[in-house]
């Protein structure tokens, strides 16, 4: 799919199947966070002439967890949706134009609805207010 611009109401339509899959991806980013850790603490056992069993079952986790993740962003891709990559926040971005420029749509997982937008080069604490009528 190419580059698809959003309207607000475009975006809203979009937001039951965009929340199921964000939600996703921040279950499974914790999951694969426990795991991240855990595997640290046991792979300290390990050595290089034996590896931990423990450890090697949590790389494996380690490894289809962040696979399930990017199948994830591939499906949010397709709607033309952006997935942050700060997946604990469950941050996206949908494309746009505002004022006559490309700009982003913004949601995260909690709000009801899409209420924020942002310039392409600003970060997630640059987000502001969607104003009336500006979204093209």
């Amino acid at each position: 799919m190419g580059k698809q611009v959003f309207t607000v109401e475009q975006a809203n339509r979009t937001l039951p199947l965009v929340r199921r899959i964000v939600e996703d991806v921040v279950a499974q980013y914790r999951r694969w966070q426990d795991r991240v850790r855990e595997f640290e603490v046991v792979s300290i056992r390990s050595t290089a002439d034996r590896q931990d069993a423990r450890a090697q079952e949590l790389e494996r986790e380690v490894q289809a967890l962040a696979v399930e993740i990017a199948g994830f962003e591939a499906e949010l891709a397709e709607l033309g949706v952006e997935l942050n990559k700060q997946y604990d926040l469950g941050l996206v971005d949908f494309p746009t134009v505002i004022g006559g420029r490309r700009a982003y749509l913004c949601w995260r997982l909690g709000e009801p609805s899409v209420q924020y937008w942002r310039d392409v080069g600003a970060d997630y604490d640059g987000r502001r207010p969607i104003p009336p009528l500006a979204v093209a």
